[in-house]
C-alpha cells in the first residue's frame, strides 16, 4: 500500500468533465498541485452518496481557502456513471476521476475485491498530495466511515 512520502504512480486515470473526459497519467494530474484525493467503493452507493461525496461538496470552498488546488473523488466506475453521479450530487467543485479498470486503485495498493459490487473496487480512503507526494493518508477499516470524511481532512490541513 502507498505510504506517506511515496509518489503517486504514473498510471492512467480518466478525468471526467461535464461534456467530455480525458485520460491522463495520475502523476501528471497531481504534479505541481496540492490535492485532497478521496477514494470510495462506488458512485450511487449509500455511504458514498449520502455522506462521503456530499461532505466534500459542502466544504469545497474551505479546502480552496486552505490552499488546496484540487479536491478529487476517485471511484472504480466508468466516466458515464461518474458524470451522472456528479450531476446528481451537484459536485461541480469536485474533480471526478473514473478509475475505469482500477489501475490507480491497484497501483496505490488500495483496491479491494467486493463481489457484491461487481468485483475490484477502491477502498474508502482520503489523502493529501503535495506536488505528487502523499503527505497524509487515512484508510478506512472495512465497512467504516470515520477517518476519510471531509471534516477530518480539513482538520488535517490545519495540523
Amino acid at each position: 500500500m502507498i505510504s506517506v512520502g511515496d509518489r503517486i504512480p504514473s498510471v492512467d486515470i480518466t478525468l471526467v468533465r461535464p461534456k467530455e473526459e480525458e485520460t491522463l497519467k495520475a502523476d501528471q494530474l497531481f504534479a505541481g498541485k496540492r490535492v485532497v484525493l478521496f477514494g470510495l467503493p462506488g458512485a450511487f452507493t449509500p455511504t458514498c452518496s449520502a455522506s462521503h461525496l456530499p461532505g466534500f461538496v459542502v466544504l469545497a470552498d474551505e479546502f480552496k481557502a486552505r490552499g488546496v488546488d484540487m479536491v478529487a473523488c476517485l471511484s472504480v466506475n466508468d466516466h458515464f456513471v461518474m458524470r451522472a453521479w456528479g450531476e446528481q450530487q451537484n459536485a461541480e467543485a469536485i474533480t471526478l476521476l473514473a478509475d475505469i479498470r482500477a489501475l490507480l486503485s491497484q497501483a496505490l495498493g488500495l483496491a479491494v475485491d467486493i463481489p457484491g459490487l461487481g468485483g475490484v473496487r477502491s477502498q474508502r480512503y482520503a489523502m493529501i498530495i503535495d506536488d505528487g507526494v502523499v503527505t497524509k493518508l487515512n484508510v478506512e477499516k472495512p465497512q467504516k466511515f470515520e477517518v476519510s470524511d471531509a471534516e477530518t481532512m480539513l482538520a488535517a490541513l490545519s495540523s
